[in-house]
């Protein structure tokens, strides 16, 4: 079953994991992929940063603040450090007619990206493991990709490891039917009474970024909780603004001709949506109930790169000024709905010196759901200043200009 077309309002192209395509797809393990048509920033121009930060719904004036970040360890305004994913975070590639999630995703930080610094970036698949079947959806395969940012001196920034599952869309859908037909999912949107709502809103405004308070590695003990960062309930904005901060993994998105052009040349790109019968990306399960549907999901979820971000954001808030993040893992294990709330937390797991000779903390980070699922669980190495040291080396002044 080759034709990937979709052949019908609502429906998307959909195939087989057949031997030719395997086949077909082994040929191209080890190639660097094409991305200018899924780059979205190239520059850390002060507008891009800025939109960035509001895509993730991080308040940090390290980000937007020009007089505060000046006076930091970084002595000038840096970006977010998962700013590169609004550079360019991934890729539509291969497997014609499959269905596809991100997976996992292992982060590398390197240096920070100041704002005017310009960010190069290169994606590699390195090919993929299985056949293997699935309890999801019929058979599967895991794609594996390496993304490598550097800037404008030819300094490595950070690396991304991450990989995507794909599988036969048709069996996804005929389990997710018979499971709603079931009613062994859960009630989608959440019906939320106002006064939780009002609660959670109030949690989201009390939360505050370490900021210019140094956390000390003395002062961290294994066993020690994560300080707690919120996310929802989930809108259609959420969505919308990390697309608007260049966050979208997908072909840029474009509109009338442009946008038919890109259809016409990539089918699988598009579906054709049952009410308003334009064609949409397929992106836009993120955001269209048709699409979330044809895809075997029963309705709009978030976007992996957009949680790991999330990750990212709650560690920074938790580290400080002085911190620094080294390398951080996500698992994506669940949906996160349109309508969901996630409380990002974590577990200081191991405190020691590594082999740069940093104090670090290791930790096991959870996105838990109100439905009590944790929907990310995660690992994180960050690097804290020592009392034994002058502030002036701590890990963000160590890598500032």
């Amino acid at each position: 079953m080759s034709d990937t077309k979709p052949r019908a309002k609502g429906e998307m192209p959909e195939a087989l994991l057949t031997d030719e395509l395997i086949a077909s797809m082994s040929k191209r393990a080890g190639t660097q992929l094409r991305i200018e048509h899924s780059t979205n920033n190239e520059e850390a121009t002060r507008i891009a940063v800025a939109k960035f930060a509001a895509g993730i719904g991080d308040i940090n004036p390290l980000w937007t603040d020009a007089e505060y970040a000046t006076a930091s360890p970084y002595g000038a305004r840096v970006a977010p450090p998962s700013f590169f994913i609004g550079c360019f975070s991934g890729i539509q590639f291969g497997w014609p007619g499959l269905g596809s999630f991100h997976n996992l995703t292992r982060v590398t930080f390197d240096k920070p990206v100041y704002v005017g610094d310009t960010v190069n970036a290169t994606c590699t698949y390195d090919g993929f493991t299985g056949p293997r079947p699935s309890n999801f959806a019929g058979n599967m395969v895991t794609d594996l990709f390496t993304n490598r940012y550097s800037n404008q001196h030819g300094e490595e920034l950070a690396q991304i490891h991450w990989e995507v599952v794909n599988f036969e869309r048709s069996a996804a859908k005929e389990k997710s039917k018979d499971k709603s037909e079931k009613g062994s999912g859960p009630t989608l949107p959440h019906e939320w009474d106002m006064d939780e709502v009002e609660r959670i809103e109030a949690q989201v405004l009390a939360e505050a970024p370490r900021g210019a308070t140094p956390r000390y590695i003395e002062d961290v003990k294994v066993g020690d909780h994560v300080d707690t960062l919120t996310k929802g309930p989930i809108g259609l904005t959420d969505e919308i603004a990390f697309v608007v901060g260049g966050g979208t993994p997908i072909p840029r998105l474009s509109a009338h001709a442009v946008a038919l052009h890109s259809y016409a040349k990539h089918p699988a790109w598009s579906f054709r949506d049952p009410e308003t019968s334009a064609q949409e990306p397929i992106y836009s399960v993120h955001y269209n109930k048709h699409a979330a549907r044809a895809m075997g999901v029963g309705y709009p979820y978030d976007v992996g790169f957009q949680r790991q971000a999330w990750q990212i954001h709650h560690l920074s808030h938790w580290c400080g000024d002085h911190g620094f993040i080294k390398s951080c893992e996500s698992r994506y294990r669940r949906f996160v709905f349109l309508s969901d709330v996630v409380e990002l937390s974590g577990t200081v797991t191991g405190i020691r010196v590594d082999d740069d000779g940093e104090h670090v903390v290791d930790m096991d980070t959870q996105a838990v759901n109100q439905r009590g699922e944790d929907c990310m669980p995660g690992k994180a190495t960050v690097a804290l200043p020592s009392r034994s040291d002058d502030l002036s080396a701590s890990p963000a002044a160590h890598r500032a200009r």
